[in-house]
Formats: C-alpha cells, sequence, structure tokens
C-alpha cells in the first residue's frame, strides 16, 4: 500500500510539472495570464472556493490557467458535491480542473529501543472543481464576475498604502529595480519612469517579494542568488507568482511588458522544472508564505490566507 502511496503521489507531481511545463515551452507564464487584454471586462481576483474564500498557492495558478485556456468569467470553483447541495447540477459532457490538498497527519512508530515515536507524514492528493460557468441552477450570486474598481487613483493610492505598511525601506533614483540584501533596501526607478502606475506597483510588489526573503523575515537563503542559475531561477520564479497574487489581491491590472531577460528566465524555469518536479510546489509554497506574511503586517487586518 505505501509503495503504491508513493506512486500515486509522484505521479500528481509529474503531471502538475508537465502542464507547467508545457506552458512555460510555449512561452507562457501561467502566473500572468490573467492579465491578458481579454480578461480585463471585470476586476482580475484569486480563484475563489464555493464559500468565497481565496484559493492559495499553486491552485491559483492551475485554476487561473484553466480559466484564461477555457474563456471562463466566474472567478468561483466548486466540487460536484458541493453544486448538488446548492441545488445545482454541471452540465453534461463538461470537463472539471485539477486542484491539489497538501496536509499531514501524525503516526506512532516503535523507534529503535522500542519506545513509541510520533512523526508527521505527509500527503498529497488531488481533487476535481468545476467553474460556476459550467454548471446550472446556481443561486445568482455564483455567476457574476468582481466589478472593475471604480477609481483607479484611490486603487494605486490603497497599494502605496499596504507596501508602506510592511516597512521596507524603499530608495528612488536610477534606472534599475531591485532588492539589496547587503542594505536591506529596495532600489526602484522614480514612478514618472514607468509606463504606467500599475507598472511601477507590480514592479514594487515584485521587488518587495525578494525582501521578505530577509533573515529577520522568513529566511530564505540568497547567498547563491548570483552564483547558482537554479537558485536565481527558483527565487525569481516564486516572487513573479507571489507578485501576480499581490496584483490581484490589490486589485492592480498591470500590462506587463517582457523583460529583456525574459527568455533566459523562462529557460532557467524549464530547467530547474525538469530536474525537480516537485519544483513548482515548493515555489509557490514559498510565494504563498511571503504573500501572507506581506498581509499580516497590515494593521488591524486579518489575513486569513494559508499555504497550500
Amino acid at each position: 500500500m505505501k509503495a503504491k502511496e508513493n506512486s500515486a503521489r509522484t505521479d500528481i507531481y509529474a503531471r502538475i510539472t508537465e502542464k507547467i511545463v508545457a506552458q512555460l515551452e510555449k512561452g507562457v507564464r501561467p502566473w500572468v495570464q490573467p492579465w491578458k487584454a481579454g480578461n480585463m471586462s471585470g476586476r482580475i481576483t484569486r480563484p475563489l472556493r464555493h464559500n468565497g474564500l481565496p484559493y492559495t498557492g499553486l491552485n491559483v495558478l492551475l485554476l487561473w490557467s484553466e480559466s484564461t485556456a477555457r474563456g471562463f468569467s466566474s472567478p468561483t470553483w466548486m466540487t460536484l458535491r458541493q453544486a448538488n447541495e446548492l441545488g445545482a447540477h454541471v452540465r453534461k459532457g463538461e470537463s472539471g480542473a485539477t486542484v491539489v490538498y497538501a496536509s499531514r497527519f501524525t503516526k506512532t512508530e516503535k523507534d529503535a529501543s522500542g519506545g513509541e515515536v510520533e512523526r508527521d507524514i505527509p500527503f498529497l492528493k488531488t481533487y476535481t472543481v468545476f467553474s460556476c460557468d459550467q454548471i446550472d441552477g446556481l443561486p445568482d450570486h455564483y455567476y457574476g464576475r468582481p466589478e472593475p474598481v471604480a477609481d483607479p487613483v484611490a486603487r494605486i493610492e490603497h497599494a502605496d498604502r499596504f507596501f508602506d505598511n510592511t516597512g521596507a525601506v524603499v530608495r528612488y533614483g536610477g534606472d534599475k529595480a531591485y532588492y539589496s540584501p547587503v542594505s536591506d533596501h529596495i532600489q526602484l526607478p522614480r514612478p514618472e519612469l514607468f509606463k504606467d502606475m500599475a507598472s511601477f506597483v507590480a514592479i514594487r510588489a515584485h521587488e518587495t517579494l525578494h525582501w521578505t526573503a530577509g533573515a529577520d523575515r522568513l529566511n530564505r537563503d540568497l547567498s547563491r542568488y548570483h552564483k547558482d542559475r537554479s537558485e536565481r531561477a527558483f527565487e525569481e520564479m516564486l516572487v513573479e507568482i507571489g507578485s501576480a497574487m499581490i496584483c490581484a489581491d490589490l486589485g492592480i491590472v498591470p500590462e506587463l511588458e517582457p523583460r529583456p531577460d525574459h527568455a533566459s528566465y523562462i529557460q532557467s524555469w524549464l530547467t530547474v522544472l525538469q530536474n525537480d518536479r516537485k519544483a513548482i510546489f515548493a515555489a509557490a509554497a514559498h510565494a504563498q508564505r511571503a504573500v501572507t506574511y506581506l498581509h499580516d503586517l497590515q494593521p488591524n487586518t486579518e489575513s486569513g490566507q494559508e499555504a497550500a
């Protein structure tokens, strides 16, 4: 049974990694897809569960990608059972999307001396969900798309407050954006140099996600960032994923232009994912922890977001 469970878990890692790899090979980053113009009629949000709570971690990427590929407009997803419990039904012939659930249970075992010890056993499983666009008979509010944010200026000011509340030190000047671990500061070009303010927010989000790696924060090891291509690729991948989540949470829709290093980054991500089938799971989990950390720094708020 144990070998069978390990095989099933390996298959989950392989299937999902292969899906992400296939998109990257086409030059598509699944965490950026929602920003395309075809999806701009309503506000971009994270995918939502049937109870209105947002999905987290890797499931955000999987469902964003599925929505874009299949043209779904509703952000809400649910299982067949949840739909039935609401008196609704999935239309005949519809196929669902895969999401993953990772957790752990405690098992009591005998140690070498015959004593009992408790061991945490991680497990991973998948289940199938359907977009509300595939379901008939739901209450009307399930079919609505989030309304566009009416006041773009207020939206940008809200984003500025969000990043200011983190306490990250930002210095302005020059023509490069980066986070310096040595001086623990974020360097950004002046906002007026960006194409628009949404693009500025996206870059600030990206560098603030790097900032969360600090030793007194989430303590991600960046010591080999400039020496090891795979380490750099992994950090950039998780920061890109986290930045997309933050932009969605803030209601920001940047029209991201291709970066000069875009092609090389995609190739480096492909290398990482092809060498380690668990890398995308780890990157998404680290991204979610960083996003949750930033939300937890906001005054008088509860993030309500946990790593998948």
